[in-house]
């Protein structure tokens, strides 16, 4: 007998707490049908307001000014094309399904809790951008009005925050009435050039670059380093989902208008991306053409600053139009990397810890992180930075791709986007494994084990290994790894879920064994009493010790347990995670000061060391502490399992005293019947001798003279 579980009131609560979609905006769930009010044109313009940053500006002018115009056009044009490609499906699918970028993640290949790490590189990609948009505005804030830079990081991070606590809401608000100033401001110099300046645009056409030994060719190392820079953008996709998950439905009457809605905001972003990028790369010949030092060149505050100065003739006018434009575009694309890093970490944290304080506690979280990244100046290393970061994100946005135009169109995946805990298994290996294999293959490519070559062509060869081994591991494991379990079908439309008492659509819900009835995805998501009853699945460490014990010698399988497997995979994270903060931080210090390089990759390590064994004992605390935990629920579930059994007995008993007090009344009842119908049977003969002896001895008393008249 299954007994159903009680749920504690402070738990129903949270939920209802959490349950606020204008604070949460459907950070861990699908976007309700009903929630999609916004028209397509807002919605649109919403997700078009992201590319406003000013980071492709910089970028377009770094690769410039190092490799020349015919390097960085060609490493533009091409990257641009496999973004755009690359997005179509991806906004496709989570329009029409309503999901994020991490839910679409989890239903094409990559598990439940395998989307934890591709949640991870997305939250990543938001900082990191975050940090950077927010530097460049805190560098016109120094120039206007003289604020440290130090300063200006922590007003750039905290004004954000309250545009982007009610979610789209307010962010599509803020979006519709800064777009107007936004436009003008952005197309006002590059007018002006047209029209009066059109030597420079020439001039910019044939520059080589500053370290282009090819007098201005396309060389294959150049345009490969260039390209390495540009994939990071390839995350961008994600923050465009993120909005487009609110277009209304795809219907017979808004059939063109909405595929314009989509392609526009989300695959099209690329476009105006590009010519941003082109943008950046001319403004940062037209100031390097001035003079400036090519350290501050690129920088985008200078760049449009210079820009306006030869639009008005007036440094001081060109200083505070430059200074508005940038803090506006800086603004607009930092609200929405803030709101995107919020929902990411809301569903890192919630697989991890199966608990939700809310997307508001997430979204101060990113943009502390981002501030610490901008302190410890990683603007001045994000060439490097994204160079190694766009390897991980290439891989996992091309296995996403690969799933989507490959793997569903051969029906190797389900033709849908499941995205609910309780119909998926934790680790689905054809994601997984396909970007591991991928990410390997780009990381030994860019660290320049195969030549120099190789590591221009690093994220190219990592698409290509992603779409061979995303269809080839679908084949080999049969597309098993989909769906852990049949999908409930449900004939209401809205139900209302056990837990938290609140009604969802259907599709946000699922039958769930443990509480014995309907549960929302949330809920389901944040539960860590039920052990995913409902599916007959291991978790991952078991899974590992499965595989190990297969393909190990038995004597060595045997001393591993699944302690040692939990160990191992928090040390390498925490490890990996420490390692990259301090591989940023020794880029920043080359960078500034070349002579302290020996000195500080020493030092590194040394710091390293230290830390990973600070790691390891804090992760093995951690696992003992998880491991009592897991002991303390079993042995209390073993305990309620008991007392349920017993208190089934007694039910069983008692049943059994019930039927057998019936029985018995039953017995005496008929055994009543019968003493009543036998006593009447005896009383009637009885009365009557009874009554004849009663005469006889009135006889006896009559005289004797007087019996025969009697008789007579």
């Amino acid at each position: 007998m299954n007994a159903k579980q009680q749920i504690f009131r402070v738990r129903r609560k949270y939920n209802q707490w959490v349950n606020n979609q204008t604070l949460e905006d459907y950070a861990l769930r699908f976007t309700a049908k009903r929630a999609r009010k916004w028209s397509l044109a807002r919605v649109a313009n919403t997700a078009l307001g992201a590319i406003s940053f000013l980071a492709l500006e910089a970028i377009g002018g770094a690769i410039t000014i190092s490799y020349g115009f015919n390097n960085a056009s060609a490493a533009i044009l091409t990257v641009s094309l496999i973004i755009l490609l690359a997005g179509i499906p991806i906004c496709y699918y989570a329009a029409k399904y309503g999901v994020d970028i991490d839910l679409l993640t989890r239903g094409a290949g990559f598990g439940y809790i395998g989307s934890t790490a591709t949640s991870l590189i997305y939250a990543s990609f938001t900082f990191i951008f975050f940090a950077l948009e927010a530097a460049i505005m805190a560098m016109a804030l120094k120039l206007m009005f003289s604020i440290p830079l130090s300063l200006g990081y922590v007003i750039c991070s905290i004004i954000v925050i309250p545009l982007v606590t009610h979610g789209i809401t307010l962010i599509s608000r803020f979006q519709l009435w800064t777009q107007p100033l936004w436009i003008i401001l952005q197309i006002m110099p590059f007018i002006y050039l047209l029209l009066n300046d059109t030597s420079s645009i020439a001039e910019w056409q044939n520059f080589a670059g500053l370290e282009n030994d090819n007098k201005g060719t396309v060389s294959l190392i150049y345009f490969g380093t260039a390209t390495a820079v540009l994939f990071s953008l390839v995350a961008q996709i994600g923050e465009q989902v993120d909005f487009l998950r609110f277009l209304p439905e795809k219907k017979p009457h808004n059939y063109f208008r909405w595929w314009v809605a989509l392609l526009s905001a989300g695959p099209g972003w690329i476009l105006i991306g590009m010519a941003k990028l082109f943008a950046g790369s001319l403004l940062a010949y037209i100031t390097l053409s001035k003079g400036i030092p090519a350290s501050d060149a690129a920088d985008p505050t200078t760049m449009y600053t210079i820009a306006f100065e030869n639009l008005t003739n007036n440094p001081q006018t060109a200083l505070l139009v430059s200074g508005i434009f940038v803090i506006l575009s800086q603004m607009k694309i930092n609200v929405t990397n803030a709101y995107a890093g919020s929902i990411a970490w809301s569903n890192f944290f919630s697989r991890l810890t199966h608990s939700h304080p809310g997307r508001v506690v997430w979204l101060v979280f990113n943009v502390v992180i981002a501030l610490m990244l901008m302190e410890i100046g990683v603007y001045q290393t994000f060439e490097q930075t994204l160079g190694a970061y766009a390897i991980i994100a290439v891989s996992w946005v091309s296995c996403l791709v690969a799933d989507l135009v490959i793997n569903k169109p051969l029906k190797l995946s389900p033709k849908h986007i499941e995205f609910r805990r309780a119909y998926l298994h934790d680790i689905n290996p054809v994601g997984i494994g396909s970007m591991v294999i991928s990410s390997i293959a780009g990381m030994l490519c860019y660290a320049g084990i195969f030549g120099p070559e190789a590591k221009a062509l690093a994220h190219f060869i990592t698409i290509l290994f992603a779409f061979i081994a995303c269809p080839t591991i679908a084949i080999l494991t049969k597309g098993k790894y989909y769906l852990a379990r049949e999908q409930d079908r449900f004939s209401e439309t809205e139900i209302e879920c056990c837990i938290c008492q609140n009604i969802y659509e259907k599709e946000d819900m699922a039958y769930c064994p443990a509480y014995k009835g309907p549960i929302c995805s949330l809920c389901c998501s944040l539960d860590a009493r039920c052990h995913d009853m409902c599916k007959q699945t291991k978790k991952v460490p078991e899974q590992i010790l499965h595989f190990m014990s297969n393909h190990l010698h038995p004597k060595v399988a045997s001393s591993i347990d699944s302690k040692l497997i939990r160990f191992g995979l928090l040390v390498i994270s925490v490890s990996t995670i420490l390692a990259s903060l301090l591989l940023v931080s020794y880029l920043n210090a080359k960078t500034n000061n070349p002579d302290i390089d020996l000195l500080m990759y020493g030092l590194l390590w040394k710091v390293f060391a230290i830390l990973l064994i600070l790691t390891g004992i804090t992760a093995w605390l951690f696992v003992l502490a998880h491991e009592s935990r897991l002991v303390a629920q079993e042995e209390s579930k073993n305990q309620n399992t008991l007392l349920t059994k017993e208190i089934y007995a007694h039910r069983k008993t008692d049943e059994q005293l019930q039927k057998a007090k019936e029985v018995a009344e039953s017995a005496n009842n008929a055994k009543s019947r019968y003493l009543t119908g036998i006593s009447h049977e005896l009383r009637t003969p009885l009365n009557s001798i009874l009554g004849y002896a009663q005469l006889l001895e009135v006889d006896n008393d009559i005289p004797l003279a007087l019996r025969g008249k009697i008789s007579v």
